[in-house]
């Protein structure tokens, strides 16, 4: 079963290459993603420390910042008016 599944990884890994290679996205993606990734969790950590929305606390883990990080803004508004409404 490892060995089904280190296969499928490694095949997916490699035609993820060939997408990115073929379309010549090159590694400029990279840094904007990545950028993407630290503003999110720059935003978060503001949100979070300050009392910008009261007593709000948004962990930082993996799900907010993605969320946040291919959301923006919006997002971030999103995920304080969910703790707000969920958790009161």
């Amino acid at each position: 079963m490892k060995a089904i599944a280190a296969g499928v990884l490694i095949v997916s890994a490699v035609l993820l290459m060939a997408v990115i290679f073929k379309k010549r996205l090159g590694w400029g993606w990279l840094g904007l993603f990545g950028s993407h990734l630290i503003l999110a969790a720059v935003g978060l950590y503001i949100v979070d420390f300050t009392t910008l929305a009261g007593t709000v606390y948004i962990p930082l883990n993996p799900a907010t910042i993605g969320a946040v990080s291919v959301l923006g803004l919006p997002g971030l508004v999103m995920l304080i008016g969910l703790k707000i409404t969920l958790f009161g």
